[in-house]
């Protein structure tokens, strides 16, 4: 059985374009200072969860309970981050050349399947794997084997992750047993084996794998 994982913010969509309209729209919305502002823009630079916006309520005295800034945060990303169409249409060729997709993503699972959902790709992939489902992160192996399961294949079938991230996508394939592509633009660590394939956008990725199909 052909598999493939695919990380999701900065792989499959563009988080940081959607955080940027996510955290305007909620200072406005909540009526916050320039500081809050930053704070936000700071603290959930590499991801968010409902325990920022405990503190968040915490710094600035917030009158809104931490839940329900916690889901406007989660409804506004949701509704601002993208996936491409091409990015979309590769997911679907993918699918009907009987490959399985699953999306292996650190991050809290309502905000991540919010994303998924609101982008369109929830309809293309047979399962995910949060890191919030089970408190650990990539690239901690039990989170690609969570991610097998929820897809219906084993590790020991030896598919592919694809991500961004060297050290949580490529080391934690590699760890998982699996070949890795590796879409280029973080630094790579020195001690981190080579990726089997490095490209530049995800579409890229798609099609080695597609090829693998032939």
């Amino acid at each position: 059985m052909r598999f493939a994982f695919f990380d999701l913010d900065g792989t499959l969509v563009d988080r940081l374009s959607a955080l940027d309209d996510a955290v305007s729209s909620l200072c406005r919305s909540r009526g916050l200072p320039p500081d809050a502002d930053q704070w936000l823009r700071t603290e959930l630079a590499d991801r968010a969860n409902a325990a920022d916006f405990t503190r968040l309520r915490q710094a600035f005295r917030l009158k809104a309970s931490a839940a329900d800034l916690w889901q406007e945060y989660v409804d506004l990303i949701s509704a601002a981050v993208t996936c491409r169409p091409e990015v979309l249409e590769g997911l679907a060729c993918l699918r009907a050349a009987a490959w399985t997709i699953g999306v292996i993503t650190n991050g809290a699972g309502d905000i991540q399947r919010a994303k998924l959902a609101g982008t369109g790709l929830a309809d293309l992939v047979h399962g995910v794997a949060a890191s919030g489902d089970l408190e650990i992160r990539k690239p901690d192996r039990r989170l690609f084997e969570l991610g097998a399961a929820r897809c219906g294949v084993s590790l020991a079938d030896g598919g592919w992750m694809v991500g961004d991230n060297p050290t949580g996508d490529i080391g934690g394939g590699h760890q998982a047993g699996l070949r890795t592509i590796w879409l280029r633009g973080r630094p790579w660590p020195d001690d981190l084996p080579a990726a089997h394939h490095v490209v530049d956008d995800v579409t890229d990725a798609i099609t080695i794998l597609l090829a693998e199909t032939e």
